[in-house]
């Protein structure tokens, strides 16, 4: 059983609420499974489509896959050793952010639009002489409903963003997501490239300023924490 934190400084006022102790190992793992995924999604969409249809797909799925190397920096640099500063100490923390927010979001917003194209493509499966094209209509946006669990993993407390801004926010911030992702994919399949960019580059705009928001924080947060965590109870002499 892990100590509980305290709660109240030494002044005597509440101590700003850090998110859990994370096992960085599990997020290193998903720093791989970030990269690859999405890099060879990405190469398979530019062998298999058209230029005109790609849209931002392949840019957003770029994204993810490169954002995946700078979480996974966040993470190594953390640290709670001697020495350990404010920024070593939230450094999975802050490498939660990135890959929750770039790398997730992005292959998220991705998906509909992929999977599209690889069940359209004549190059990945051929079509033998005389046979009829089927039309999978809603069946298609069975991979966007990964976006369902998502947000309920934000907005039930598990996220990292959840600890950096008030509820009305997150709960704003996840359904701006939710909204520009359905924005973009609707463009998408209108062929409104222009306008399915716009949606898709809103999107990455919000997260990468969220990210930069929830990393400087959560270093405030813990900075205050230590400048105000009461001192430890001395132990008792065996």
């Amino acid at each position: 059983m892990s100590k509980a934190r305290p709660t109240t400084g030494a002044d005597g006022r509440p101590l700003p609420i850090l998110p859990p102790e994370r096992d960085a190992r599990v997020w290193a793992r998903l720093v791989r499974v970030m990269f690859y995924t999405p890099g060879f999604m990405g190469l398979l969409l530019i062998k298999a489509g058209e230029p005109t249809s790609f849209g931002i797909t392949v840019e957003l799925l770029m994204l993810s896959s490169a954002s995946a190397i700078v979480g996974g920096l966040f993470i190594a640099s953390e640290s709670t050793d001697k020495g350990a500063d404010q920024s070593s100490k939230v450094g999975v923390w802050s490498g939660a952010l990135v890959l929750e927010l770039l790398c997730v979001v992005s292959f998220l917003c991705a998906i509909p639009s992929l999977f599209h194209e690889l069940a359209h493509s004549r190059l990945v499966h051929d079509v033998a002489p005389g046979t009829a094209a089927v039309a999978l209509g809603a069946s298609e946006l069975l991979p966007a409903v990964a976006i369902l669990p998502f947000l309920l993993y934000q907005l039930a407390g598990f996220g990292t963003v959840h600890f950096v801004v008030p509820k009305a926010v997150n709960w704003v911030i996840n359904l701006l997501i939710l909204c520009l992702i359905i924005a973009s994919y609707i463009a998408y399949r209108e062929g409104d490239y222009g306008m399915e960019k716009g949606f898709a580059g809103t999107l990455v705009l919000i997260m990468a300023i969220t990210v930069f928001y929830g990393v400087l924080k959560l270093r405030q947060m813990q900075a205050a924490f230590d400048a105000n965590c009461p001192p430890k109870e001395p132990k008792e002499a065996k």
